[in-house]
């Protein structure tokens, strides 16, 4: 009986196995068919790779089989709640590279370096609060940051050069997960603490932009202490509203007396003497005064080149038109050397070919808006001296200039001195950006006069070395290049040409006027793109730090 109910069961077994579903094995047709016996196991249960070391070769030293990244690290405590630890998502197989980022090394590179890593991959905060001890309040750290971002903004420093200052901050008093964001008149910093918690972000407008180079080398110099030295956050804001208290270096008289010299410079460059450098001089000091007034009653910019363009150019028609043998073309090009933006170009093509095109395409459209004012402030008074006037004006006269290469270069130290003074520039960088426009233009007159080389590829060359030489001054000093290259370039900007194709749009030549502009606008990009190139020349003399050039080859392929 029991037997006869153990087949039973056994019977009822075969049967429930027999509506079971078959398994997906059973219909591989790798597997056997029933009744032939399976094969005996390999002797190796591990499938091989192609890219196993083989028997006789000893592995590299240090290889590890690549582990995962959900994988805790030996030695490692599993924690309690997984969001405790966060982990890199992507490990290599060797580890992480180590960063070295070493102090002596310029704090602008060294932030640049870690810009430019993914956010798992950046070196823990150089800064290590003590346990006891709590880290200082992310809001004010970030506002902090954010302050000087905007001082930075404002001076016409680069948008590369402010979140590599405004990384450097945050990272210094230990917020590593930060990411800053620099637009035209924007910046943002957002700070996570980790892949779970909520961001802490915050923004700051620039409504007002200055030139005042003594407060945004402060600035640098109070960056370089806060990344290289340690100061305690109180200490930063403390020594931050120092510089926002700190007057201009340089009283108003002395501002305008700077615009008069160096419009009287620039005239002598282009074949003045001393009856055009007194009218160039005089004229440009009228448009200056009247800048000022202009900015006083709150008109836009644009208004105010307007009214500083017209003097000199008004200047310019009434000589002219005594029919006295001044060179009038000279006392105009001479007040317009005075109001070219050299610095907002050679800012905005500079952020254009370090890849931030919102902030560079602003900065070009405002660099168009501040010629057109310039444009019209001229072209008002030329078209009323060249109607009235009978036409006096030949657009030839500023070309006879004579081979006078030692007046030339007091000229252009002369010039490049008063743009450094408008600069509002410390005094011991007047010199140094003094010495480095009168080589400038000592290799601009070489190569175009000398050697009969085309304008353009002797201006970049000429800028080329003023980037270079700015750039290696600027991290000789740990501060910014701007005072050492802006100023610099003022012998080199377009000022013939400018003015040459604004007589000829007054005469209704427009073909020569177009041809004119267009040269203009050719000398401006050789400036800006040489300046740039120069100064990553600069950085090739200088070890980067973090070993950047020496990434393996997978990773070049990753975007950093």
């Amino acid at each position: 009986m029991a037997d006869r109910k153990r087949g039973g069961r056994s019977a009822d077994a075969d049967q429930v196995e027999d509506r079971k579903p078959q398994s997906d094995e059973a219909h591989s047709a790798f597997t056997p068919p029933l009744g032939v016996p399976l094969p005996p196991p390999p002797e190796d249960d591990h499938p091989t790779s192609e890219f196993a070391v083989p028997e006789g070769i000893a592995p590299e030293s240090g290889t590890e089989p690549e582990g995962s990244a959900f994988t805790l690290p030996p030695g490692t405590v599993a924690p309690t709640a997984p969001q405790a630890v966060v982990y890199p998502a992507f490990t290599p197989p060797h580890g992480i590279p180590r960063v070295s980022l070493t102090k002596e090394a310029p704090w602008q590179d060294r932030m640049r370096t870690m810009l430019r890593m993914p956010v798992g991959e950046r070196p823990a905060p150089e800064r290590a609060e003590k346990q006891d001890e709590p880290g200082p309040p992310v809001p004010r750290v970030l506002d902090l940051t954010l302050r000087i971002g905007e001082l930075l903004l404002a001076g016409g420093e680069g948008a590369e050069d402010v979140e590599a200052a405004m990384f450097g901050v945050a990272h210094a008093y230990g917020l590593d997960r930060c990411e800053p964001t620099v637009t035209f008149t924007l910046l943002t910093v957002s700070y996570q603490p980790s892949l779970v918690d909520d961001p802490v972000t915050a923004n700051r407008t620039v409504r007002r932009r200055g030139t005042d180079y003594t407060r945004l080398s402060a600035v640098f110099r109070l960056v370089h202490d806060i990344t290289s030295r340690g100061l305690t956050l109180e200490e930063a804001y403390g020594r931050l509203a120092e510089i926002r208290r700190n007057r201009h270096p340089y009283p108003g008289w002395a501002l305008t007396a700077a615009s008069g010299l160096l419009a009287g410079a620039a005239s002598m460059l282009v074949g003045g003497g001393l009856l055009v450098f007194v009218a160039a001089a005089v004229g440009a000091m009228c448009g200056d005064r009247l800048a000022w007034l202009a900015s006083g009653r709150g008109l836009p910019e644009f208004y105010q080149f307007v009214a500083a363009a017209m003097p000199p150019a008004a200047m310019g028609v009434a000589l002219s038109a005594s029919h006295a043998h001044v060179q009038a073309s000279a006392v105009i090009t001479g007040g317009l050397f005075a109001l070219i933006p050299g610095r907002a170009l050679v800012s905005g093509v500079q952020d254009g070919l370090t890849g931030y095109y919102i902030t560079a395409a602003a900065r070009l459209l405002e660099v168009g808006y501040l010629i057109a004012g310039i444009v019209c402030g001229v072209l008002i008074v030329l078209y009323g001296g060249v109607h009235i006037g009978g036409g006096t004006l030949n657009p030839e006269a500023a070309l006879e200039r004579q081979e006078r290469p030692v007046l030339q270069i007091i000229a252009a130290m002369l010039l490049v001195f008063a743009f450094a003074v408008l600069l509002q520039q410390e005094r011991h960088t007047v010199w140094a950006a003094t010495l480095n426009g009168g080589v400038a233009w000592v290799i601009y007159a070489a190569l175009a006069d000398t050697a009969k080389l085309d304008p353009v590829p002797a201006t970049a060359i000429a800028a080329g070395l003023v980037g270079l030489f700015g750039q290696l001054l600027s991290r000789y000093r740990y501060a910014s290049a701007l005072p050492y290259v802006t100023a610099a370039i003022g012998p080199l900007l377009p000022g013939s040409a400018t003015y040459f194709a604004l007589l000829n749009f007054a005469k209704n030549e427009m073909n020569a006027g177009i041809s004119s502009l267009t040269k203009a606008a050719a000398l401006a990009l050789a400036i800006a793109i040489g300046v740039n190139l120069g100064s990553e020349a600069a950085r090739l003399f200088i070890k980067v730090p973090g070993g950047a050039g020496t990434r393996r080859a997978a990773k070049r392929t990753r975007g950093f």
